[in-house]
């Protein structure tokens, strides 16, 4: 159980990180909503152009998938990157590395 922990507290150090970095790089004021639980999804909402309301949605099951590729692909258009990036957001691995090449790739 502690290594399950562990490893919830590093996925939630490094995804907090890369969008307080991805805040930051997009001129997105109130970066430091990216530590606290919630409002780094209402954070995600307004890097990637979405309504507010939208953190809504992510709290119905099947709906919060379709909704995360939507704001990842929006937050890939914000960084100047190409929007299917966000679409891997549902492949495993992939969605290790795309956050990370968003937050810290020119």
């Amino acid at each position: 159980m502690g290594v399950f922990w562990f490893i919830w507290l590093l996925t939630y150090i490094y995804m907090g990180l890369t969008v307080f970095f991805i805040a930051n790089k997009t001129g997105t004021s109130d970066a430091w909503m990216a530590w606290v639980p919630v409002l780094n999804i209402y954070l995600m909402c307004k890097i990637a152009g979405k309504p507010g309301w939208w953190v809504v949605l992510f709290f119905i099951p099947l709906v919060n998938v379709v909704m995360g590729v939507l704001v990842w692909m929006g937050i890939a258009e914000a960084r100047n990157k190409p929007a299917w990036l966000g679409v891997l957001m549902l492949v495993p691995i992939a969605n290790i590395v795309i956050p990370a090449h968003l937050a810290f790739s020119e």
